[in-house]
């Protein structure tokens, strides 16, 4: 009698170079941060400054917008993980982020020149927003609602003005503070500022 070894189905089509992509990613970057707007931006170029085919860029993105999305998404960092023991804590780790972000010159530059074309691309800024920044909205918005419930906030506190007062406040100092590396404690300070007008009297 003989046994026959199981057979075992090969996935269809090739599997996906991580290495490729990475280069692809970073050509995109690296072309849009060396001053290409997103409308002179072409697969043609991408493919020869990353080293591939088109094809294999077409295998992983259908069209221009979808790898600019993704290339711009890579720049924004993971969001920190939450401890939830307190509402200063959560919103100094959510705001560092923002910090650590614009300290890296490269990311800063690719993303103002991208922006600038927002009104030329406006659904890809919308998805672009939809992927990789309202998620942080969201987080600081739970993180919000959550000390107006606790009692570590007002409890007729705006929760959109919050938002607007922590993460404007970081905004100017990243764009359009003065030059130089941010400081560490930035994100805590600010925080504490906050509180001092969103925290209940008394605490």
């Amino acid at each position: 009698m003989t046994i026959q070894e199981p057979v075992t189905a090969r996935p269809a089509g090739r599997p996906r170079s991580e290495k490729a992509e990475k280069a692809i990613i970073d050509a995109t970057l690296d072309l849009i941060g060396e001053g290409m707007g997103v409308s002179e931006l072409s697969i043609e170029a991408i493919a020869s400054r990353a080293g591939v085919g088109k094809t294999t860029i077409y295998r992983r993105w259908s069209n221009k917008e979808d790898l600019v999305v993704d290339a711009l998404s890579t720049l924004k960092a993971p969001l920190p993980v939450l401890t939830g023991e307190s509402v200063r804590a959560d919103l100094i780790s959510l705001l560092d982020a923002m910090r650590r972000e614009a300290g890296q010159r490269r990311s800063r530059c690719v993303m103002n020149i991208a922006m600038n074309e927002a009104d030329r691309h406006p659904r890809l800024m919308e998805r672009f927003l939809k992927r990789a920044v309202e998620p942080r909205r969201e987080a600081m918005r739970a993180v919000i609602e959550r000390g107006i419930a606790s009692g570590e906030l007002r409890a007729d506190l705006d929760v959109d003005l919050g938002m607007a007062i922590l993460s404007g406040t970081m905004l100017w100092h990243t764009k359009w503070g003065p030059a130089g590396d941010l400081p560490a404690d930035l994100a805590e300070r600010v925080v504490n500022a906050a509180l001092a007008g969103m925290a209940p009297e008394g605490r």
